[in-house]
Protein backbone atom coordinates (compact mmCIF):
# COMPACT_ATOMS: atom_id res chain seq x y z
CA UNK A 1 0.00 0.00 0.00
CA UNK A 2 1.31 3.28 -1.19
CA UNK A 3 1.25 5.57 2.06
CA UNK A 4 1.67 9.73 2.36
CA UNK A 5 2.10 11.88 5.51
CA UNK A 6 1.16 15.37 5.36
CA UNK A 7 3.19 16.34 8.38
CA UNK A 8 6.19 15.70 10.71
CA UNK A 9 8.05 17.42 12.84
CA UNK A 10 11.70 15.49 12.26
CA UNK A 11 13.98 18.53 10.50
CA UNK A 12 12.87 20.44 13.69
CA UNK A 13 13.83 17.48 16.02
CA UNK A 14 17.22 17.02 14.12
CA UNK A 15 18.24 20.35 14.38
CA UNK A 16 17.23 20.80 18.02
CA UNK A 17 18.47 17.28 19.41
CA UNK A 18 20.96 16.19 16.95
CA UNK A 19 21.29 12.30 17.89
CA UNK A 20 17.76 11.76 19.73
CA UNK A 21 16.26 8.79 18.69
CA UNK A 22 13.53 9.88 15.94
CA UNK A 23 10.05 8.60 14.97
CA UNK A 24 10.52 9.33 11.22
CA UNK A 25 13.88 7.55 9.81
CA UNK A 26 14.17 6.38 6.26
CA UNK A 27 14.26 3.24 7.47
CA UNK A 28 11.05 3.36 9.18
CA UNK A 29 9.49 4.59 6.24
CA UNK A 30 10.32 2.39 4.23
CA UNK A 31 8.63 -0.63 6.53
CA UNK A 32 5.68 1.11 7.00
CA UNK A 33 5.54 1.48 3.02
CA UNK A 34 5.51 5.47 3.34
CA UNK A 35 6.24 7.14 -0.38
CA UNK A 36 5.75 10.50 0.15
CA UNK A 37 6.75 12.02 3.80
CA UNK A 38 6.26 15.56 4.27
CA UNK A 39 8.68 17.10 6.52
CA UNK A 40 7.58 20.41 8.12
CA UNK A 41 10.13 23.44 8.97
CA UNK A 42 9.03 24.82 12.13
CA UNK A 43 10.06 28.20 12.51
CA UNK A 44 10.40 27.83 16.40
CA UNK A 45 8.47 29.90 19.41
CA UNK A 46 10.88 33.00 19.07
CA UNK A 47 9.53 36.16 17.71
CA UNK A 48 13.05 37.99 16.88
CA UNK A 49 13.16 37.34 12.81
CA UNK A 50 17.32 36.53 12.88
CA UNK A 51 16.24 33.72 14.96
CA UNK A 52 13.48 32.51 12.82
CA UNK A 53 15.53 32.28 9.31
CA UNK A 54 18.23 30.75 11.37
CA UNK A 55 15.68 28.40 12.48
CA UNK A 56 14.45 27.72 8.75
CA UNK A 57 17.58 27.97 7.31
CA UNK A 58 19.18 25.44 9.81
CA UNK A 59 16.72 22.94 8.72
CA UNK A 60 17.13 23.71 4.89
CA UNK A 61 21.20 23.11 5.51
CA UNK A 62 20.27 19.43 7.30
CA UNK A 63 17.57 18.90 4.62
CA UNK A 64 20.74 19.77 1.74
CA UNK A 65 22.70 17.61 4.19
CA UNK A 66 20.57 14.39 4.31
CA UNK A 67 19.53 15.13 0.39
CA UNK A 68 23.53 14.46 -0.69
CA UNK A 69 23.57 11.47 1.44
CA UNK A 70 20.71 9.80 -0.91
CA UNK A 71 17.40 11.58 0.95
CA UNK A 72 15.29 11.69 -1.97
CA UNK A 73 13.64 15.93 -1.30
CA UNK A 74 11.07 15.97 -4.70
CA UNK A 75 9.40 19.11 -6.14
CA UNK A 76 6.33 17.52 -7.56
CA UNK A 77 4.43 15.17 -5.51
CA UNK A 78 2.83 13.38 -8.10
CA UNK A 79 6.62 11.58 -8.47
CA UNK A 80 6.49 9.42 -5.74
CA UNK A 81 6.02 5.68 -6.00
CA UNK A 82 4.88 2.55 -4.22
CA UNK A 83 8.59 1.35 -3.33
CA UNK A 84 10.35 4.16 -3.11
CA UNK A 85 10.99 6.71 0.13
CA UNK A 86 10.43 10.32 -1.38
CA UNK A 87 10.17 13.87 0.08
CA UNK A 88 8.60 17.13 -0.04
CA UNK A 89 9.16 20.06 2.48
CA UNK A 90 6.53 22.61 4.20
CA UNK A 91 7.06 25.87 6.65
CA UNK A 92 5.05 25.38 9.93
CA UNK A 93 4.60 29.26 10.79
CA UNK A 94 4.57 31.94 7.95
CA UNK A 95 6.37 34.53 10.18
CA UNK A 96 9.68 33.95 8.25
CA UNK A 97 7.90 35.74 5.28
CA UNK A 98 6.04 38.63 7.65
CA UNK A 99 8.55 41.53 5.88
CA UNK A 100 9.57 40.46 2.82
CA UNK A 101 6.86 38.16 0.84
CA UNK A 102 9.51 37.52 -2.14
CA UNK A 103 11.07 34.73 0.12
CA UNK A 104 8.00 33.09 -0.58
CA UNK A 105 9.23 32.53 -4.41
CA UNK A 106 12.97 31.90 -2.63
CA UNK A 107 11.43 29.04 -0.75
CA UNK A 108 9.57 27.51 -3.07
CA UNK A 109 12.80 27.38 -5.31
CA UNK A 110 14.08 25.33 -2.36
CA UNK A 111 11.09 23.30 -2.91
CA UNK A 112 8.92 24.16 -0.37
CA UNK A 113 5.66 22.77 -1.19
CA UNK A 114 3.56 23.89 1.79
CA UNK A 115 3.41 26.85 4.43
CA UNK A 116 1.03 26.98 7.25
CA UNK A 117 -0.65 30.58 8.10
CA UNK A 118 0.11 30.69 11.48
CA UNK A 119 1.40 28.07 14.07
CA UNK A 120 -0.02 28.83 18.13
CA UNK A 121 0.61 32.79 18.26
CA UNK A 122 -0.61 35.81 16.02
CA UNK A 123 1.20 37.53 13.55
CA UNK A 124 0.51 39.67 10.71
CA UNK A 125 -0.83 37.81 8.61
CA UNK A 126 -3.54 36.28 10.59
CA UNK A 127 -4.87 35.19 14.38
CA UNK A 128 -4.02 31.68 15.29
CA UNK A 129 -6.26 29.09 16.64
CA UNK A 130 -5.45 30.29 20.50
CA UNK A 131 -5.30 33.97 19.74
CA UNK A 132 -6.86 37.25 19.28
CA UNK A 133 -10.22 35.07 17.50
CA UNK A 134 -12.33 38.32 16.53
CA UNK A 135 -9.24 38.33 13.73
CA UNK A 136 -9.10 36.92 10.79
CA UNK A 137 -6.75 36.95 8.00
CA UNK A 138 -5.11 40.65 7.47
CA UNK A 139 -4.97 42.54 3.88
CA UNK A 140 -1.11 41.34 4.11
CA UNK A 141 -2.07 38.14 4.82
CA UNK A 142 -4.84 38.19 1.95
CA UNK A 143 -1.49 39.05 -0.25
CA UNK A 144 0.79 36.49 1.04
CA UNK A 145 -2.42 33.48 0.24
CA UNK A 146 -2.45 35.15 -3.46
CA UNK A 147 1.22 34.15 -4.02
CA UNK A 148 1.10 30.98 -2.50
CA UNK A 149 -1.50 30.65 -4.52
CA UNK A 150 0.35 31.93 -7.39
CA UNK A 151 3.63 29.84 -6.69
CA UNK A 152 1.92 26.63 -6.11
CA UNK A 153 2.38 26.67 -2.31
CA UNK A 154 -0.61 25.05 -0.60
CA UNK A 155 -1.78 26.89 2.13
CA UNK A 156 -2.17 25.13 5.30
CA UNK A 157 -4.38 25.81 7.65
CA UNK A 158 -3.97 24.06 10.46
CA UNK A 159 -3.41 26.12 13.94
CA UNK A 160 -5.68 29.30 12.02
CA UNK A 161 -8.34 30.77 13.73
CA UNK A 162 -11.98 30.12 12.64
CA UNK A 163 -12.05 33.74 11.17
CA UNK A 164 -8.99 33.42 9.84
CA UNK A 165 -9.98 30.46 7.91
CA UNK A 166 -12.97 31.35 6.50
CA UNK A 167 -11.20 34.75 5.60
CA UNK A 168 -8.63 32.33 3.21
CA UNK A 169 -10.92 30.13 2.08
CA UNK A 170 -12.90 33.35 0.79
CA UNK A 171 -9.54 34.80 -0.87
CA UNK A 172 -8.11 31.75 -1.56
CA UNK A 173 -8.03 30.39 -5.61
CA UNK A 174 -6.33 27.55 -4.90
CA UNK A 175 -7.62 24.58 -2.56
CA UNK A 176 -6.16 25.08 1.05
CA UNK A 177 -5.22 22.15 3.04
CA UNK A 178 -5.27 21.43 6.74
CA UNK A 179 -2.19 18.97 6.76
CA UNK A 180 -2.67 17.55 10.76
CA UNK A 181 -6.03 18.54 12.16
CA UNK A 182 -8.59 16.38 13.53
CA UNK A 183 -12.53 16.91 13.63
CA UNK A 184 -14.20 19.38 16.73
CA UNK A 185 -17.06 17.60 17.11
CA UNK A 186 -15.27 14.36 18.22
CA UNK A 187 -12.81 16.19 20.69
CA UNK A 188 -13.35 19.46 21.20
CA UNK A 189 -10.06 21.48 21.19
CA UNK A 190 -8.80 24.68 18.83
CA UNK A 191 -6.65 23.06 16.79
CA UNK A 192 -9.52 20.83 15.71
CA UNK A 193 -11.99 22.06 12.74
CA UNK A 194 -15.51 22.45 13.13
CA UNK A 195 -18.45 20.61 10.81
CA UNK A 196 -18.58 23.59 9.09
CA UNK A 197 -15.41 24.59 8.65
CA UNK A 198 -14.40 20.72 7.19
CA UNK A 199 -17.64 20.81 4.52
CA UNK A 200 -16.60 23.99 3.47
CA UNK A 201 -12.84 22.69 2.82
CA UNK A 202 -14.27 19.78 1.28
CA UNK A 203 -16.38 21.96 -0.79
CA UNK A 204 -13.23 23.84 -2.07
CA UNK A 205 -11.57 21.01 -3.05
CA UNK A 206 -8.67 20.63 -0.03
CA UNK A 207 -7.62 18.08 1.84
CA UNK A 208 -6.89 17.34 5.71
CA UNK A 209 -4.39 14.82 7.21
CA UNK A 210 -5.36 13.90 10.74
CA UNK A 211 -3.26 14.06 13.31
CA UNK A 212 -2.20 11.41 15.79
CA UNK A 213 -1.82 13.56 18.85
CA UNK A 214 -4.35 12.04 21.04
CA UNK A 215 -5.12 14.80 22.57
CA UNK A 216 -6.78 16.31 18.84
CA UNK A 217 -8.35 12.97 18.48
CA UNK A 218 -10.23 12.11 22.08
CA UNK A 219 -10.67 14.57 25.16
CA UNK A 220 -9.41 11.76 27.65
CA UNK A 221 -5.80 11.34 25.62
CA UNK A 222 -6.17 8.13 25.88
CA UNK A 223 -6.59 7.34 21.90
CA UNK A 224 -6.32 4.39 19.81
CA UNK A 225 -6.38 3.27 16.01
CA UNK A 226 -10.41 3.21 16.63
CA UNK A 227 -10.00 6.72 17.36
CA UNK A 228 -8.27 7.67 14.28
CA UNK A 229 -11.14 5.84 12.51
CA UNK A 230 -13.91 7.63 14.03
CA UNK A 231 -12.51 10.85 12.52
CA UNK A 232 -11.98 9.63 9.40
CA UNK A 233 -15.65 8.26 8.98
CA UNK A 234 -16.91 11.44 10.34
CA UNK A 235 -15.08 13.56 7.93
CA UNK A 236 -16.42 11.40 5.30
CA UNK A 237 -20.02 11.72 6.70
CA UNK A 238 -19.69 15.83 5.71
CA UNK A 239 -17.80 14.94 2.10
CA UNK A 240 -14.61 13.85 2.54
CA UNK A 241 -14.32 10.93 0.35
CA UNK A 242 -10.75 11.31 -1.70
CA UNK A 243 -9.95 14.30 0.50
CA UNK A 244 -8.75 13.16 3.75
CA UNK A 245 -5.41 11.28 4.38
CA UNK A 246 -3.07 11.13 7.34
CA UNK A 247 -0.64 14.34 8.94
CA UNK A 248 0.70 12.14 11.83
CA UNK A 249 2.44 15.00 13.94
CA UNK A 250 5.67 12.38 14.60
CA UNK A 251 8.37 13.80 15.96
CA UNK A 252 6.28 16.79 16.98
CA UNK A 253 3.81 14.89 19.85
CA UNK A 254 5.05 13.51 23.19
CA UNK A 255 2.41 10.82 23.18
CA UNK A 256 0.92 8.67 20.13
CA UNK A 257 -2.49 6.30 19.94
CA UNK A 258 -1.50 2.82 21.24
CA UNK A 259 -0.18 0.80 18.48
CA UNK A 260 0.96 4.24 16.30
CA UNK A 261 4.28 4.68 17.29
CA UNK A 262 5.69 5.46 14.10
CA UNK A 263 5.63 5.05 10.37
CA UNK A 264 6.29 1.16 11.11
CA UNK A 265 2.89 1.31 12.60
CA UNK A 266 1.23 2.59 8.80
CA UNK A 267 0.05 -0.93 7.75
CA UNK A 268 -0.95 -1.89 10.96
CA UNK A 269 -3.28 0.67 10.90
CA UNK A 270 -4.26 0.36 7.17
CA UNK A 271 -5.34 -2.84 8.16
CA UNK A 272 -7.38 -1.93 10.96
CA UNK A 273 -9.44 0.57 8.56
CA UNK A 274 -10.02 -2.00 6.07
CA UNK A 275 -10.78 -4.70 8.50
CA UNK A 276 -13.47 -1.71 9.95
CA UNK A 277 -16.05 -2.46 6.92
CA UNK A 278 -16.08 1.47 6.89
CA UNK A 279 -14.67 1.83 3.43
CA UNK A 280 -14.06 0.36 -0.05
CA UNK A 281 -11.02 -0.44 -1.50
CA UNK A 282 -10.33 2.59 -3.21
CA UNK A 283 -11.08 4.48 0.04
CA UNK A 284 -8.05 2.87 1.65
CA UNK A 285 -6.42 3.62 -1.38
CA UNK A 286 -7.53 7.48 -1.04
CA UNK A 287 -6.72 7.85 2.81
CA UNK A 288 -3.74 5.94 2.53
CA UNK A 289 -1.43 7.96 0.00
CA UNK A 290 -3.81 8.75 -3.53
CA UNK A 291 -6.06 11.60 -1.72
CA UNK A 292 -2.62 13.67 -1.21
CA UNK A 293 -1.42 13.21 -4.30
CA UNK A 294 -4.65 13.89 -6.13
CA UNK A 295 -5.05 17.64 -4.15
CA UNK A 296 -1.44 18.67 -5.68
CA UNK A 297 -2.34 17.59 -8.74
CA UNK A 298 -4.99 20.03 -9.01
CA UNK A 299 -3.06 22.50 -6.85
Amino acid sequence: MFVCDAHCDTLYRLLKEPGADNDVTPERLKKGGVGLQTLAMFVGTSSDKKTIINTIEGMMAIADELKQKGLDIIDDPSLATEGEVKYILSIEGSEVFEDDLSLLEVYRKKGVRMASITWNYDNKFASCHMGDTSRGLSSLGKECVREMNRLGIAVDLSHISDKAFKDVLDHAYSSPLASHSCARVLCNHSRNLSDEQLEALFNAGGFVGINFCPAFLVEDGKATMLDVLKHIEHMYELGGNGKVGFGSDFDGIESKPVGLDNPEDFPALIRFLADSGSFSDDDIADISGRAFINYYKKL
